[in-house]
C-alpha cells in the first residue's frame, strides 16, 4: 500500500511538472522581455531617447526634446521637435527651423544585429502646425536595421 502511495505521489508530481513546463507563457513572463528598441545611426539600440538623428549622412534633420508617452511591445509615441536645415542657399549655409511633431514608432521585428531584441521598423511623423517645405503633414519612414 505504501509503495502504491509513493508511486501515485511521484506520478502526480511528474504530471504537475509537465503541465507547468508546457503551459502557455504568462503575461508576467512576456513582460519580462525587453521592450522594442529604436536603432540610431551608429547602430545603438535606444529606448525612449531624448534626441534622434533622422538624416544620418549630414545631420540636417533631427528630432529633439522627445517626451515619450508610450513605449510598449507594439508601438511608441512621443511629442517633440523636428529640427530641419533649409539648406538655402546650400546646407552648410542653411538655417535650422523647428517644427512641432508627434512621433509614432511601430511594426517591431527581430533586430538582425541582435536577434534577442526587437526593433521598431517604421516611424510616422505628424507635423502639428507648420511643416518643412516639400513634406506632407504626415510622413512615414522605414527605419534601418
Amino acid at each position: 500500500m505504501r509503495t502504491h502511495m509513493v508511486r501515485t505521489g511521484l506520478a502526480l508530481g511528474a504530471l504537475a511538472a509537465l503541465t507547468a513546463a508546457t503551459a502557455p507563457v504568462s503575461a508576467s513572463a512576456r513582460q519580462a522581455e525587453p521592450p522594442p528598441v529604436l536603432v540610431d545611426c551608429l547602430w545603438h539600440a535606444q529606448v525612449r531617447p531624448a534626441e534622434f538623428i533622422l538624416a544620418c549622412g549630414d545631420g540636417n534633420s533631427r528630432l529633439v526634446s522627445l517626451h515619450w508617452s508610450r513605449w510598449d511591445e507594439r508601438a511608441a509615441t512621443a511629442e517633440g521637435v523636428n529640427m530641419v536645415n533649409d539648406c538655402k542657399p546650400y546646407c552648410a549655409a542653411g538655417r535650422f527651423h523647428d517644427y512641432a511633431v508627434t512621433v509614432r514608432l511601430d511594426k517591431p521585428q527581430t533586430w538582425k544585429k541582435d536577434p534577442k531584441l526587437r526593433q521598431y521598423t517604421r516611424m510616422t511623423l505628424t507635423y502639428e502646425n507648420t511643416r518643412p517645405e516639400r513634406l506632407a503633414q504626415t510622413v512615414v519612414y522605414p527605419l534601418w536595421s
